[in-house]
């Protein structure tokens, strides 16, 4: 009896040892069993929670498929990228199997050295590809790509549309970054000469740089020619530089003395002394006094007026002192062609540089120079784009009166045009246009013979300067289209005519005068009414 009561006694207690026991050997199993995760502790289940075990196994696969699902996500993007990798090492190899390397070598990137020599191989081919050296062959006159001309403040373009102005400073920076770098390069170039040795040389600087003509073979790249002043008054110096869509590459270093070159100017003229005067005046100014390398033919068409023209060139030789003119006269119907032709066909000397110029015309020393710098004896004739004048009666008709002369020659768009579908004026060596046939004498009258020459020379392998320039100025003169002319000439006359007048805005005013005048009219009415 005594042995029971004591056991119901004990019994409580015993069972509260065996419970904290349980607690405690739970708690050091929680502690010591607990799985963590990457960065920090997973959460504890609940001590007292029935699914204990089955929440740690849950959690354990969970942080196991986010791994294995990363490691999928990342070898998809590894597949990816081989397979755009692959494409593109097999675009390129069929690319060099289309187009192989000029030198027929490929380039070995595994080779450093060899691939440099590679590249710099290909940049040089892209060169002899760009009319560098010599001219090319071409089909059609569109298919000739002109050249700009540049200084140190203006930039002188062909693409003028309707907004834009035939001469500019260029506004875009990567444009004027591009022509300072150019001639940065050009003024290096020309202070560290290759082969001098120790030499000494004059020191060239940016002021030193006259003018420059680029343009753009957008399948090959851009060629530079940059004109610097010589060390006397009739030298200079000419680099060329060539940018083949990579590192620019001198590809010109040359000392250019025109001292000696002599221009003959032939005019072919019939009737218009008054025009011939004028012309003279310019001649004197520029090509005897200022130049004084110049020769001048008149080829001149049938008898009236003959005699006052004569007389012009008489009075102009003797106040002058100037002897190096020549007169021909033909007893025959004005033909241009035939006229310049004949001009240039009747000079004995030496070989010279003709310039074929109307005497509409006005020029200055700075041109006389580039007509001898941009041309060269079976290489090179010279296209120059002339700066065409609008009617002075038109666009200075709201002043009291036209300016002189010399201040009307601006070149803005509001006084005149580029006349880039025009070639009669140019500049070649004799023996290149003598070599070349000459004109087509069977065109009569006025225009197209200009576009037969221009075409022979395109259809050679002169290379053909075609550029706007600063100093040739077609003066303003009305235009009279001739009946006995053949359809295409007068419609090509009737076209000319109409580019001469005024611009376009000029000429719109012009158009809607009289719905301006009512415009204002109508608003001084209103005013008076209110």
């Amino acid at each position: 009896m005594m042995l029971r009561r004591r056991f119901v006694l004990f019994l409580p207690r015993l069972v509260s040892l065996l419970v904290v026991a349980c607690c405690l050997v739970t708690i050091v199993y929680m502690l010591a069993c607990t799985p963590k995760g990457d960065n920090q502790q997973l959460s504890l289940p609940r001590v007292h929670s029935p699914a204990m075990k089955e929440g740690y196994k849950a959690i354990l696969q969970e942080r196991e498929e986010y791994h294995l699902n990363y490691i999928i996500s990342l070898k998809k993007q590894i597949a990816q990228l081989k397979a755009e990798l692959q494409g593109r090492s097999e675009q390129f190899k069929n690319m060099q199997d289309q187009h192989p390397d000029p030198l027929g070598v490929r380039l070995d990137h595994s080779n450093p050295e060899k691939a440099q020599a590679n590249l710099l191989a290909f940049l040089r081919s892209q060169i002899d590809k760009a009319e560098v050296h010599s001219g090319i062959k071409l089909s059609t006159e569109y298919a000739v790509v002109p050249f700009e001309t540049f200084t140190l403040q203006k930039v002188y373009q062909l693409e003028t549309g309707l907004t834009r102005h035939p001469e500019e400073k260029p506004v875009r920076k990567d444009k004027r970054n591009e022509l300072i770098e150019v001639i940065e390069l050009a003024v290096g170039s020309l202070n560290n000469p290759e082969g001098d040795g120790n030499a000494k040389h004059r020191v060239y600087t940016a002021s030193d740089f006259i003018e420059g003509i680029y343009r753009t073979e957008k399948d090959k790249g851009t060629l530079y020619e940059l004109t610097f002043k010589g060390d006397t008054k009739h030298q200079f110096k000419k680099i060329g530089l060539f940018r083949p869509f990579g590192p620019i590459m001198k590809v010109k270093n040359e000392n250019v003395n025109v001292a000696d070159t002599l221009i003959n100017v032939i005019v072919p003229l019939a009737k218009r002394a008054s025009k011939f005067r004028q012309f003279m005046q310019n001649f004197r100014e520029i090509g005897i006094q200022q130049d004084g390398r110049i020769h001048l033919t008149v080829v001149y068409f049938g008898k009236e007026q003959m005699n006052e023209v004569k007389s012009i060139l008489e009075n102009t030789s003797k106040s002058a002192n100037f002897k190096n003119f020549t007169f021909i006269q033909l007893n025959e119907e004005f033909s241009r062609g035939k006229g310049l032709d004949v001009g240039a066909r009747f000079w004995k000397g030496n070989n010279v540089v003709l310039f074929f110029c109307d005497v509409d015309i006005y020029f200055t020393a700075e041109f006389l120079n580039s007509c001898r710098l941009n041309t060269q004896p079976g290489k090179k004739v010279f296209y120059p784009v002339l700066f065409s004048q609008y009617n002075p009666s038109i666009i200075y008709g709201h002043h009291d009166s036209i300016p002189s002369l010399k201040q009307q020659l601006v070149i803005k768009k509001e006084t005149g045009f580029w006349r880039d579908f025009g070639f009669g004026m140019t500049c070649q060596y004799r023996s290149d246009f003598i070599n070349i046939g000459g004109f087509d004498l069977d065109i009569k009258g006025w225009g197209g013979e200009d576009v037969h020459l221009y075409r022979k020379y395109i259809h050679s392998n002169l290379m053909v300067i075609r550029t706007p320039v600063r100093g040739l100025f077609h003066l303003w003169h009305e235009k009279q289209c001739l009946d006995e002319l053949a359809p295409e000439q007068y419609k090509m006359c009737i076209q000319s005519k109409a580019m001469n007048e005024a611009s376009h805005g000029q000429l719109g005013m012009l158009v809607f005068k009289q719905e301006i005048e009512t415009h204002l009219h109508r608003r001084k009415w209103r005013k008076k009414k209110t």
